[in-house]
């Protein structure tokens, strides 16, 4: 008898397929269940030992500890370059990875009492590769979940498209997941979407609010991925475990930025922009002296550093300031990236993802033992 499984595919990228993967599987170990994790093809790996394997089959493992090979929980790796090799090569097997994967599978799911596969994208994501997430959910005989952003006209129409793709495989779509709804709007899209969605054949499982926690790096993360240096000596160590709710980059006049300035924000200006640096660095003290929660931290980009006064000012400043040889457009991608990815420390983010995934998913309607 082959094993309950499920695939998770979304209608774009960041739309939250990590998360739903990761509270489910949170949820069944919460049930005692026997689970297994698989992403078929994968395309942003890290390297773990002399092995490079998806980041999110490294986190599974290391948070849940299933017990599957690395190399069996993402079999298709897709690095630099395979893409273009792929197209140049002659092949004589119209689909020479099918095996890897269902062998890969195979292993995965023996045992189990439940398979989450988890895509890479939207249906049509890895068509270039005879791999849509489409045709592998039909290979391995899954349903799929689509997850689709908060809204009301933009998932019905995002999801009704990417239905149709998986039509054409013959794959059923079990049903939708919301995700991101703004907590003021929520009541609002759920009745909306539920009723949008039913008229069309299609079953919401869940609409799960936007939750600041969950995509939000510290800013020691921060410090960790640019290579920067903390060059604010004083500063609270405490602090670097700040969240970064909200990146704001200063290539605005000073005016403008103070007004963007927050609590929780972490801005990314040239080293040589010593007007944004007095401005940011003078709304923290104003902000501790009332004990008011301040920005996060400051990353100040380019090989070179401000004027000696100014970096005494840095040196004594409570926050994290850090300086970082990287240009501000690739500072800015990196905490852009972070702020989209879950790290297997990350323990109250994981319990996070459980929590709202078990109070706003119907883990039953896809798992009925569960």
């Amino acid at each position: 008898m082959s094993v309950p499984n499920i695939f998770i595919a979304a209608t774009q990228q960041n739309e939250g397929k990590t998360t739903l993967s990761l509270g489910l599987l949170g949820n069944l170990k919460l049930r005692n269940k026997n689970f297994g994790y698989i992403k078929p093809v994968g395309q942003r790996t890290v390297a773990v030992g002399d092995i490079k394997v998806d980041e999110d089959s490294v986190l599974m493992e290391r948070v849940f500890n299933t017990g599957s090979d690395l190399r069996d929980m993402n079999p298709v790796t897709v690095g630099q370059g395979f893409t273009t090799d792929w197209i140049m090569q002659t092949r004589t097997d119209e689909h020479p990875l099918d095996t890897s994967i269902l062998q890969a599978y195979a292993r995965v799911s023996a045992g189990r009492d439940f398979v989450v596969i988890e895509g890479t994208g939207h249906a049509g994501v890895g068509s270039v590769l005879g791999l849509s997430n489409a045709r592998v959910a039909k290979l391995l005989k899954a349903s799929v979940i689509l997850v689709a952003p908060g809204g009301v006209g933009r998932p019905i129409d995002e999801v009704a498209l990417n239905r149709e793709l998986l039509a054409k495989e013959g794959v059923e779509l079990a049903g939708v997941v919301i995700n991101k709804v703004q907590p003021s709007k929520y009541d609002h899209v759920c009745k909306l979407v539920t009723r949008g969605f039913k008229s069309l054949g299609i079953k919401v499982l869940g609409v799960l609010p936007y939750d600041e926690v969950l995509p939000a790096p510290s800013v020691r993360e921060v410090l960790e991925e640019t290579d920067g240096e903390l060059i604010s000596e004083h500063a609270d160590e405490t602090l670097l475990n700040t969240l970064v709710k909200h990146p704001l980059v200063g290539a605005m006049s000073t005016h403008q930025a103070l007004d963007y300035f927050s609590p929780g924000s972490l801005i990314i200006t040239p080293s040589d922009r010593e007007d944004i640096i007095l401005a940011a660095i003078g709304v923290t003290i104003s902000d501790n002296a009332k004990n008011l929660e301040t920005v996060a931290g400051i990353i100040l980009t380019g090989k070179f550093l401000p004027h000696p006064a100014i970096m005494d000012l840095i040196r004594h400043s409570k926050i994290p300031i850090i300086s970082c040889a990287k240009d501000t457009y690739t500072v800015a991608s990196i905490v852009h990236d972070l702020m989209a990815k879950i790290r297997p420390t990350d323990l109250s983010k994981i319990e996070h993802a459980t929590r709202l995934v078990g109070q706003n998913f119907d883990i039953a309607a896809i798992c009925p033992e569960c």
